[in-house]
């Protein structure tokens, strides 16, 4: 029977303890224990030609959608009937089907339960939004990388798909909820007595402003912690058993909040304390 492999490092940091195993994906996953997994939280490569240290990220689009279906596939086996995977991937204007084949790939071994748009930027009419949103002015919020086009968009967002077994595993949807505008609602609704609603497949969460890209957000593909966070305490903190497959730098932040917490780095780089 397969068992959990021994660990690159671990550590205890506050209440969480922290395995790193170094290793591809693919080859760790098919070594735990079926089943034994309850969320997984991913952003692998996009393959839109990203510059990694090792990784190619410039693969014939058949090989990659075959490896996103193979690593999908043990991700599948290793997650427990109510687990939850979710798969964070954006797309670039010349090649906007990315999200989508991916999403297509994973169809065969996972239910696509929810669909997330994770907003990085938005711009808010002060007209639009009416008199109760208390603005003075029209709004625009969040960071973007700009797009020099006559014929495309800035790009605002991107994908966070979540998978389940069955399309019927159970969230915590207060957990990542918003406040009622109208308090009015909290006494007419029974649902509403927390006061507390669902907050929808919408996520705005920015980046922070840097100085230093260098400096502050090494990683060539970062986003910000508060999005894996999001993703688990959705998924539901009670009844968790981290393991998150990714770079260490793009997770560990969000991570060393919540409970026991399993990382792979796929990408090579040595994993220090």
């Amino acid at each position: 029977m397969p068992r959990f492999p021994k660990p690159h490092t671990t550590f205890k940091s506050g209440r969480a303890t922290f395995r790193f195993y170094l290793g591809d994906s693919v080859d760790v996953l098919q070594r735990l224990v079926p089943g034994s997994l309850s969320a997984i939280v991913t952003s692998p490569p996009y393959n839109l030609g990203i510059r990694y240290r090792t990784y190619d990220d410039t693969l014939p689009r058949a090989r990659y959608l075959e490896w996103t279906s193979e690593w999908v596939s043990r991700a599948a086996q290793a997650l427990s009937p109510t687990g939850s995977l979710f798969l964070n991937v954006g797309a670039k204007p010349t090649d906007p089907w990315t999200a989508m084949d991916v999403a297509q790939a994973a169809r065969p071994h996972l239910h696509l339960q929810n669909t997330i748009h994770w907003i990085k930027s938005i711009a808010i009419e002060k007209a639009l939004a009416g008199a109760r949103a208390g603005l003075s002015d029209d709004l625009a919020v969040g960071h973007y990388k700009p797009i020099n086009s006559r014929r495309f968009l800035h790009d605002c967002h991107e994908f966070v798909f979540h998978f389940s077994p069955g399309g019927a595993t159970p969230l915590d949807r207060q957990a990542v909820g918003v406040k009622y505008q109208d308090q009015s609602n909290v006494a007419r609704w029974r649902t509403a007595a927390s006061g507390v609603r669902c907050r929808g497949n919408t996520w705005f969460i920015p980046y922070e402003t840097i100085q230093s890209r260098e400096k502050d957000r090494p990683h060539p593909a970062t986003f910000p912690p508060k999005l894996p966070e999001m993703c688990l305490r959705l998924h539901g903190l009670d009844r968790l058993q981290i393991v998150a497959v990714g770079d260490l730098e793009k997770v560990e932040p969000a991570l060393k909040k919540l409970g026991t917490v399993q990382v792979f780095d796929a990408d090579g780089k040595p994993i220090s304390k």
